[in-house]
């Protein structure tokens, strides 16, 4: 049963997200080829594979990964997030794909049901990240593959990162760290097999343009860049763009084989 705590957070995640779906669906960053030319490859999905793509928002990476695969499963939290997901399936002719409404740790899926599971941007809005790799493994096959694309901080740069990606998106939780990633592979008893990286530019006020942090979070977030920009401690790179703020989202993709 779900804790009143994770009824909380999947009620914000809900929030942040209905209203984020358009914006987040439209924002030309999160469908970049080079980010997605690189997380297909690393991920190597295969013409036969059953793929099921947890917390898959508007559908963006389910879509992609529907062009090579024999059948793809989305499933999300949020519904406006499934209708944007369709929208995008009708727009490219796609029938190989389905939507399921579901929370994340607590799919609605047999065991061994899949042979690839993937998700995308994800793992930091999880209050038990490992709750969630536990479900993926649940439902791949033995001998699948599980893949997590999100963003990667180092330990000393995590504290400050958080904190601006929580004013910026209260449903925010944590990054994880390298070392996060390599005990959630050893403790569910998964077998790396691939791993790549890349960063994700940013323009400072297009993606507050479609993001909804609480009341004064924005002028925050303005005064958190203006200085990173003289003593950097998030990690992300941030320069001057003419008379705008860039930064660039590290992102990881980590790939476990099922034994």
């Amino acid at each position: 049963m779900e804790t009143t705590t994770q009824q909380q957070h999947n009620a914000a995640i809900v929030d942040q997200f209905t209203r984020q779906a358009v914006p987040f669906a439209e924002m030309p960053n999160h469908s970049d080829e080079e980010a997605m030319r690189l997380t297909l490859e690393t991920i190597g999905v295969g013409p036969g594979d059953r793929v099921l793509d947890v917390a898959c928002g508007p559908g963006i990476v389910a879509c992609e990964l529907a062009r090579i695969a024999r059948h793809v499963t989305g499933s999300d939290l949020t519904p406006a997030m499934l209708e944007q997901a369709r929208e995008r399936q009708r727009q490219a002719g796609l029938t190989n794909v389905t939507w399921d409404q579901g929370d994340a740790t607590a799919l609605p899926y047999a065991d061994g049901a899949f042979d690839l599971v993937v998700t995308r941007y994800s793992f930091h809005h999880f209050l038990n990240p490992r709750a969630a790799l536990a479900e993926m493994r649940r439902v791949c096959r033995p001998g699948g593959k599980l893949a997590v694309i999100d963003v990667l901080v180092e330990p000393e740069a995590s504290e400050a990162y958080d904190r601006m990606e929580r004013l910026r998106d209260p449903s925010h939780v944590r990054a994880l760290t390298p070392a996060d990633y390599e005990q959630l592979g050893r403790e569910l008893q998964l077998e790396p097999v691939a791993s790549a990286f890349y960063r994700l530019g940013m323009d400072l006020e297009t993606i507050l343009r479609s993001s909804f942090p609480n009341p004064g979070g924005a002028d925050r977030i303005r005064e958190i860049f203006q200085a990173e920009l003289e003593q950097p401690v998030m990690g992300v790179g941030a320069v001057r763009e003419g008379n705008g703020v860039r930064y660039f989202y590290p992102v990881t993709v980590q790939v476990w084989r099922k034994p």
